[in-house]
This record gives C-alpha cells, sequence and structure tokens, in this order.
C-alpha cells in the first residue's frame, strides 16, 4: 500500500484507477461525517488531491500533520493560501498548459453564441416557431475589436483564435508581452476600445473584481464580456445589474463566485450564455490534467523535481 492520500474533488474513472494502484486512496466524506473523520483519519495523510475550485483550507492543511503534497488536478490554486502551505512545509503543484486549448476554444464559443444567439435559435426551432416567422437579427462576431485581459497562457491562445476572425486585438496586463498586439495598461481603456472583451487573467488577491462598473460601462451597452478565468475577477453584482439594466450588451460566463450557485436575475436573461465551469471539460483534458497530477505525486514521494509545482 502506497502513501496515504486524501482525495477532494471527482477525478476521471481512469485516473482514480491510476491513482488508487498507487496510494492509499480516502474519499472527502459528507459533510455531517467529516469531523469524525478528521479525528480518526488525519494522522498519515501525506497528500491531498483537490481541484482549483475547490482548494485546500487553512484549518485543513494544520488539522493534517503530516501533509507534504496538495495536488491540485486543474490550473487555478486562488483557494489555497500560499504563503500558509509555504510556512506549513506543504509543496503545491497544478496542472498548466494540458487544458489551454479547451478553455480558449470555450472563450470563442462563448462569444458566439451570446453574438449570434445560438441557445435562443435552437429553442426557435425546439418550440415549434420556425414555421411563423424567423429569429430575430442577431450580430456579427467577426472582424470586432477584441480586448483581451491577461495575455498569459489561455490569453495567447484566445488571441490566436481571434486572428482568424479578421478583428483588431489588444490586451491588458502587469507587463506588455513581446506581441503586435495593442496593450493598455488600464484595462477600463482596454475595455473602452473592445466590442468583446476577453477575461483571462489568473485569480488573486490583486485581480479580485478587476472587472468593476468603471470597465463594464466603458465596454458599453454594445459590449460582450465573456469570462473564462475566475469568477472573483468580476464584480459579479455590478455585472448582474449593467445586464439587467442594458449598460452592457451581452455575456458569456462559465465562472461564477459561489459556484455552483448562479445569481437569478442571470437566469431570466437572454443576452446572456451560461455554462458550468466546463472550460476544461473534454475527455481529452480531463485524462492528461489528471496524468500530470499523478505524475506531480509521484516525483514528489520519489524525491523529483515536481513538473509544475507552484510553491
Amino acid at each position: 500500500m502506497g502513501p496515504k492520500l486524501l482525495q477532494l474533488c471527482t477525478l476521471l474513472p481512469s485516473t482514480h484507477d491510476k491513482l488508487a494502484a498507487h496510494y492509499e486512496v480516502h474519499q472527502w466524506p459528507a459533510e455531517a461525517a467529516r469531523e469524525e473523520w478528521l479525528r480518526d483519519n488525519a494522522s498519515g495523510v501525506r497528500a491531498v488531491v483537490t481541484g482549483g475550485h475547490l482548494g485546500i483550507t487553512n484549518e485543513m492543511i494544520d488539522r493534517l500533520p503530516d501533509l507534504g503534497i496538495v495536488a491540485i488536478n486543474g490550473v487555478g490554486y486562488d483557494r489555497v493560501d500560499l504563503d500558509h502551505a509555504k510556512a506549513a512545509g506543504v509543496r503545491l503543484t497544478n496542472t498548466p498548459d494540458v487544458l489551454t486549448d479547451d478553455v480558449a476554444d470555450l472563450a470563442v464559443a462563448l462569444m458566439l453564441n451570446v453574438m449570434r444567439r445560438l441557445p435562443a435559435a435552437d429553442r426557435h426551432v425546439r418550440d415549434g416557431l420556425w414555421p411563423h416567422g424567423p429569429q430575430a437579427l442577431t450580430r456579427r462576431a467577426s472582424g470586432r475589436r477584441y480586448g483581451i485581459v491577461g495575455l498569459g497562457r489561455i490569453g495567447h491562445a484566445i488571441a490566436e483564435r481571434l486572428a482568424g476572425f479578421g478583428g483588431r486585438i489588444a490586451y491588458s496586463g502587469p507587463n506588455r508581452k513581446p506581441v503586435d498586439h495593442d496593450y493598455h495598461a488600464d484595462v477600463a481603456a482596454l475595455a473602452a476600445k473592445s466590442d468583446v472583451l476577453f477575461v483571462a487573467t489568473a485569480a488573486s488577491a490583486a485581480t479580485r473584481a478587476l472587472i468593476d462598473r468603471a470597465v463594464l460601462d466603458a465596454l458599453g451597452p454594445e459590449g460582450v464580456l465573456i469570462n473564462v478565468a475566475r469568477g472573483s475577477v468580476i464584480d459579479e453584482d455590478a455585472l448582474v445589474a449593467a445586464l439587467a439594466e442594458g449598460r452592457l450588451g451581452g455575456a458569456g460566463l462559465d465562472v461564477f463566485v459561489d459556484e455552483p450557485h448562479v445569481p437569478e436575475t442571470l437566469l431570466g436573461l437572454e443576452n446572456v450564455v451560461l455554462a458550468p465551469h466546463v472550460g476544461s471539460a473534454t475527455r481529452e483534458t480531463r485524462e492528461a490534467m489528471g496524468n500530470l497530477m499523478l505524475d506531480n505525486l509521484d516525483a514528489f514521494f520519489a524525491g523529483r523535481p515536481l513538473p509544475t509545482p507552484v510553491v
């Protein structure tokens, strides 16, 4: 039996089988049974596998005295206190790169769905309305001014896809990148120059509510916001108000502040396309994520350098 491991997130069956073949895997129980589980099983837990949307609390780190590594099956680590983990001597890994293409694909798909109103078109056909007249006209997605907040791995992949749409691409971020796209240090300035604003920046204290009312108003009543980053990067109350009041033209959202809960107002808006945080949800990417997560665990316990360390 291998090292003792606590699994907090759902994994592909194939990934779970590989994990169970090398580790003593314990599943995180239902909330009512967690205190008892920690009392009886915390000792000896050497690793935790979790998702970026779940992370791990400081309290749990402190209650697992033998914890050595937290392996995130995902790219985000905003739900982990990096300073606390480091102080506790806990390594942290994630699974970057392998999900970049799928998240970028979804970002562009959300843009197309919002601007061409594909969900409404689907309902129009399914509800038998087509014989009674066409769907209302929509808006062209190509040839637009595209702004990208955060030109990291995913932002760059979005830009590569948008290059085929014949528009103009600009971006914002902490630093200028060696690319030909226009750079705006200020996000509101980028929004004012954009028809579609893609949010692809990492979630952190510095980016919390980065997309606020000023940015949304700069994007304007014809503008479209696409978020494939984290819900916390957007002031969600300001977003809901801007959409409901017509100060923002539309939005495509894969992430929310309090997942899986979505603001009720958004559910009734025709200019919004909602997805349940599925940016990386393809069989190919989830398999690759699981394999990289396993590689990090195996390297840690073998004393080798971690493939994708965070701390």
